[in-house]
């Protein structure tokens, strides 16, 4: 376990606390496992071809940023933030930081020993439930891999692109959580969501407050949990997504991580037959298979 120095509270950003850069305001919006309603798509491409550099970049954490956007002492002008706001990504004020969950982009499409997007729905819903959660840092990580190995390197991976809580799944029903640098216990996947908002509870009571409270469990003088140790059913980690036809649908690149009006205008015609697609880690967008009639 490492503790890190820390001399300030966590500025990431987000529409609400954006970040200034050289060419604006930037702001980060996150997306649950990386689901991005086309709707909503096509709407954000609109927003920041009027008030930012036109593009929608995507992070590793399969989230999006907007940059260049104007602003007044450091805040979006009112007329920006309710246009991200009419994107319908940001179903909370308050807890707009801490919606930060990564899960393997294939989940409920095409292999993998789980479906997983039932649980990362009801994670949404008991972060955002929780008043006390939203006082997470805004570097705070939940990685959920279900069972095919895309994930477990950032699952068990240290540094800025470690995870604090996450799973992976070991068959059709059991996963085993990750706790910080640790593996944790093997439980039902129904029980996923619970286990890791108590957890994350658990970080907020250790880590204590102030300017140098950590980010990171990791960062904790002890354990949060004790160890258990890592389940024989752990998948080997498997290489990133390619791009191209994949199992479940068509993983788009995004030319050196952004999507300009033109890609989104394709990602859209590509998608007209389905209800979102999936922004992945390795900066690219995955768009579904068009379900078969009867589906």
């Amino acid at each position: 376990m490492t503790t890190d120095s820390r001399t300030r509270a966590d500025m990431c950003p987000g529409v609400w606390r954006p970040w200034q850069a050289d060419d604006g305001l930037l702001v980060r919006i996150r997306l649950m496992g990386g689901v991005l309603p086309t709707p909503a798509l096509r709407r954000l491409c609109e927003v920041t071809r009027r008030y930012g550099d036109g593009g929608i970049h995507l992070t590793r954490r399969a989230n999006l940023q907007l940059r260049g956007l104007p602003g007044d002492d450091g805040r979006l002008t009112h007329d920006v933030a309710l246009a991200i706001e009419s994107t319908g990504l940001m179903p909370t004020r308050t807890h707009e930081l801490v919606r930060n969950v990564l899960a393997s982009p294939q989940t409920g499409l095409a292999g993998g020993r789980i479906d997983l997007r039932p649980a990362i729905a009801r994670l949404d819903r008991l972060l955002c439930a929780s008043p006390r959660l939203g006082l997470l840092p805004g570097r705070f990580l939940f990685t959920l891999d279900d069972g095919r190995g895309d994930l477990l390197t950032r699952l068990t991976g240290a540094g800025k692109r470690g995870t604090d809580l996450g799973c992976v799944a070991l068959d059709d029903n059991v996963v085993q959580l990750r706790v910080g640098d640790h593996w944790g216990d093997v439980i039902p996947v129904a029980d996923v969501a619970d286990r890791l908002t108590d957890l994350a509870g658990q970080f907020l009571d250790a880590r204590g407050v102030g300017a140098d409270a950590p980010w990171h469990i990791r960062e904790l003088g002890r354990p949060l949990q004790p160890p258990f140790p890592a389940d024989p059913r752990i998948p080997a980690a498997a290489p990133a997504l390619p791009y191209g036809k994949v199992p479940g649908g068509e993983h788009v690149p995004a030319h050196e991580g952004v999507l300009n009006p033109d890609q989104v205008q394709a990602l859209l015609e590509r998608a007209v037959d389905v209800p979102h697609v999936v922004v992945t880690p390795w900066r690219g967008v995955l768009v579904p298979n068009t379900p078969e009639v009867g589906e």
